[in-house]
């Protein structure tokens, strides 16, 4: 197969839209999740939200049986990315390059650990971007990622046609 046959796709047909009933669930659970670490920011005046929790919380309520919702991902799959982000922004440079760096070797550690979280790997870029302290670990990446984990595994239970995690 050549490389411009490929570009055209497979024939694979698009998966199948799921109900109204299931949309509706996976909706409010998201709902749910954002209202948590949305209320606690507010009410606490702490930042307890990233921009990636917005796909983190994609996956946990739309694919909740991917390995990139299972909570070791999820949580470990931002914190180390945030590490990796803060090492290099803070010891090697603040420069584009040591960005790009950062963006490769969070996602080459975290598959090297096994806890590939796709969200996760716009931390090192979050981390340039605000120009974040270390304290960015602790808060918003593992407090939050834990939160949105927590409502993941009180919601998605709750449904009969789920079980949440399938691993830790």
């Amino acid at each position: 197969m050549s490389y411009l046959t490929k570009l055209k796709g497979s024939p694979a047909p698009i998966p199948p839209k799921p109900s109204f009933k299931e949309m509706g669930f996976i909706s409010l659970g998201a709902f749910l999740a954002a209202c948590v670490i949305g209320f606690l920011a507010y009410y606490t005046n702490e930042l307890i939200i990233m921009g990636s929790f917005g796909a983190s919380i994609f996956v946990l309520f739309v694919l909740p049986d991917s390995p990139f919702a299972q909570p070791r991902n999820v949580i470990f799959g931002h914190f180390v990315t945030t590490l990796v982000g803060l090492i290099f922004y803070h010891l090697v440079s603040s420069d584009w390059w040591s960005m790009a760096l950062a963006l490769a070797f969070a996602i080459a550690l975290m598959q090297f650990l096994r806890i590939p979280h796709p969200p996760a790997g716009s931390n090192p870029f979050i981390v340039f971007l605000l120009g974040a302290n270390w304290d960015y670990l602790w808060m918003p990446t593992l407090i939050g990622s834990v939160l949105i984990v927590l409502v993941a595994l009180l919601y998605n239970n709750i449904s009969k046609n789920r079980s949440y995690p399938k691993y830790w």
